[in-house]
């Protein structure tokens, strides 16, 4: 006797609202509402997070589950996000000669391919590698490194057309990052069992206030920083690194 199979509905259902958010996004950009555009990919963030922490927590995980996960990753972090930069700015980077009049939709399509080779490389690794880290930049915050930025230039009044040389790094630094090999804190180790000091909760409270006075420059700051993160904490440690071999070759030798 065949059983019939099915799908579990609730977490599948948050990963259709995220991909539902990305495609509204992708419409929404191409009829200039760049702000509900970028509104939209943070919404899709919240729901990509939400399915597997809920699908765990009820124990309904499954291989279709993340496959459908990663194709709304997909779409909502690797595909809108490239679209809502070139419809914002990325159109505007024309010059003359072949390849130069290229350059916007080129780079907008580098973001893309990335974001596809980041999750593909995501859904192939080891699962005994240490999860406290993420290999490359994680696509949602690639996302939110994009639109944070169309989203803090369109809300202090700045055209695409006029920023398009730094539309254009920022593209290319989201998806460089993504397909890098920087070690990129995950989050996954903390709990809401774990005790945590006052002042942590006082910080959580200060993102909220300062979430609610201005979401774009905030939303833009907390991903711009991440993606920096770490890029700048492997400086550092090359850095220790180095300067430590020279201290050790410059220390004197006891010769008894």
């Amino acid at each position: 006797m065949n059983s019939r199979k099915g799908i579990y509905l609730l977490p599948n259902l948050l990963t259709t609202g995220a991909l539902f958010a990305g495609f509204y996004a992708i419409i929404s950009a191409q009829m200039g509402r760049f702000e509900p555009a970028c509104i939209a990919i943070f919404i899709a963030m919240v729901l990509d997070g939400l399915d597997g922490r809920v699908a765990r927590m009820t124990n309904t995980s499954s291989e279709f589950g993340k496959e459908y996960d990663s194709l709304s990753d997909m779409v909502s972090f690797g595909l809108a996000p490239a679209l809502i930069m070139f419809e914002w700015s990325l159109q505007h980077v024309v010059y003359d000669g072949w390849m130069l009049q290229r350059l916007g939709w080129l780079a907008a399509f580098f973001y893309t391919a990335c974001a596809a080779l980041r999750l593909a490389r995501f859904n192939s690794m080891n699962s005994d590698l240490d999860r406290r880290y993420f290999q490359g930049l994680p696509s949602p915050a690639a996302a939110g490194l994009l639109v944070g930025f169309i989203w803090t230039c369109h809300d202090l009044g700045y055209r695409g057309g006029d920023l398009w040389l730094i539309a254009l790094l920022t593209t290319l630094l989201g998806g460089g990052l993504m397909v890098s090999r920087f070690s990129f804190y995950s989050f996954k180790d903390l709990t809401v069992k774990n005790k945590v000091p006052t002042i942590a909760v006082l910080a959580v409270v200060g993102l909220f206030i300062l979430a609610a006075m201005d979401p774009p420059k905030l939303m833009y700051a907390v991903f711009l920083l991440y993606a920096l993160s770490a890029p700048l904490f492997q400086i550092l440690r090359l850095y220790r690194k180095r300067r430590s071999r020279s201290q050790g070759a410059k220390a004197p030798k006891n010769n008894k």
